[in-house]
């Protein structure tokens, strides 16, 4: 767990990290290069959930010697399949992380919505709805290491 007092935004006990899967951790369905290393570090701290639409169809392949629960969901309605998977898990404990327009109400919905921009570029609704927007999604996962960063960032 990631205890956060953020001035101004809130007391935050942060227990799952929800990753979108392409995009995200990964490029044309393949895992991006240290992504099992910094989820391996987060794992202690972060109940790590990966969602995602598999839209090339290689995420459990790519996973499964990751830490972390997998879950494929149905091509269609992903934005609300998302949002309802958070509101599962309970918002307020929850950090989301991803780039799409599928991803935008999970980032809103979440305790901390990160989005990230990297070779897939990023959605203008995820970036409007998330708290912070990160260059890369090890620049994201460096911010729950160093917890105080998104302190910095968030606080008023």
């Amino acid at each position: 767990m990631i205890e956060l007092n953020i001035p101004g935004f809130g007391d935050l006990s942060l227990e799952h990290l929800v990753l979108d899967y392409n995009g995200t951790l990964a490029l044309d369905g393949k895992l991006l290069p240290g992504v099992p290393e910094v989820l391996g570090a987060l794992e202690p701290e972060l109940s790590i959930h990966i969602v995602t639409a598999d839209t090339f169809g290689l995420a459990a392949k790519q996973l499964q010697r990751l830490p972390g629960e997998l879950t494929i969901l149905p091509g269609e309605n992903q934005q609300e399949a998302k949002l309802e998977f958070i509101r599962k898990l309970g918002p307020r404990s929850v950090v989301a992380i991803g780039n799409g327009r599928n991803d935008a109400k999970m980032l809103a919905e979440a305790a901390i919505g990160i989005t990230v921009i990297q070779r897939e570029g990023a959605s203008a609704s995820a970036l409007a709805n998330s708290d912070i927007v990160t260059n890369s999604f090890w620049e994201a996962l460096e911010l729950l290491r160093n917890p105080r960063r998104i302190v910095a960032t968030l606080r008023s």
